[in-house]
């Protein structure tokens, strides 16, 4: 299996989607933690087929990833009844939860085994996080801002997401201690690709990252044995990347 690596990142897509691995640890419940008696099941269900499978999302993984995770313990109490809708949602601090599009399609596009090591840039309430551990065998995900890392960190483990480690700090950074990753996952643009990252990509990996000020675009960077090569895919529009770059 080739390595991959992927930065997620929380953006708009324009105009349609919108937005900001061994198997993974199982709690005792169903799932990850997610009660067999989840009400919201049905909506995530309409919700996969209606947005992301009509749209050509066609990883199994994938698929049955967005079915389990429950979005809806991811949003603001007042934000419950939208967590399905097609479209981000404010989470605080200025930051959003993406269209659930977009996590699926930077997901599909990160390429993730079960064995595989994954960092994600900009945890914001988790989501996307939970979304790749359900898929990877481990999630290491930076939050530059603390009440949201905070607040992400608590919902993962009462998910039971044991597979998945956040850490408060700048994302430009990345996670030298548990590099090389297989996927990275950037949720936020920086104005330029952080070479950083592309320093802790593997060899075979990718990363899919939104890069640009005003006008952005999503790029999947991959590390060949022909060196680095750079995919130019679909205009999107995240948050800002915050934090400084390496020196």
């Amino acid at each position: 299996m080739r390595r991959r690596v992927i930065v997620a990142l929380c953006y708009y897509l324009v105009p349609a989607a919108m937005g900001c691995a061994s198997e993974p640890a199982r709690s005792s419940a169903v799932g990850n933690g997610v009660a067999a008696t989840d009400s919201f099941a049905a909506r995530r269900h309409a919700m996969v087929e209606s947005q992301i499978e009509a749209r050509g999302i066609k990883a199994p993984a994938v698929l049955a990833a967005m079915r389990k995770v429950p979005r809806h313990r991811f949003v603001r109490p007042a934000a419950v009844d939208l967590a399905y809708g097609d479209h981000p949602l404010k989470i605080g601090s200025g930051q959003t939860i993406s269209q659930p599009y977009i996590v699926a399609y930077m997901t599909e596009a990160a390429d993730i085994g079960p064995g595989d090591k994954v960092l994600e840039i900009g945890t914001g309430s988790g989501y996307q996080a939970a979304v790749l551990g359900e898929i990877a065998r481990a999630v290491y995900t930076i939050e530059i801002i603390p009440e949201l890392a905070l607040g992400a960190r608590a919902v993962l483990a009462e998910l039971g997401y044991r597979n998945v480690e956040v850490r408060t700090g700048n994302g430009y950074l990345g996670w030298p201690e548990h590099a090389p990753f297989d996927a990275i996952v950037v949720t936020a643009a920086p104005d330029e690709v952080p070479q950083a990252l592309v320093g802790q990509l593997a060899p075979g990996g990718k990363m899919v990252i939104p890069v640009g000020a005003v006008s952005q675009e999503m790029l999947i960077i991959e590390r060949t044995e022909r060196g680095v090569i750079e995919h130019r895919t679909i205009p999107v529009r995240f948050v800002p990347m915050t934090g400084k770059p390496a020196p």
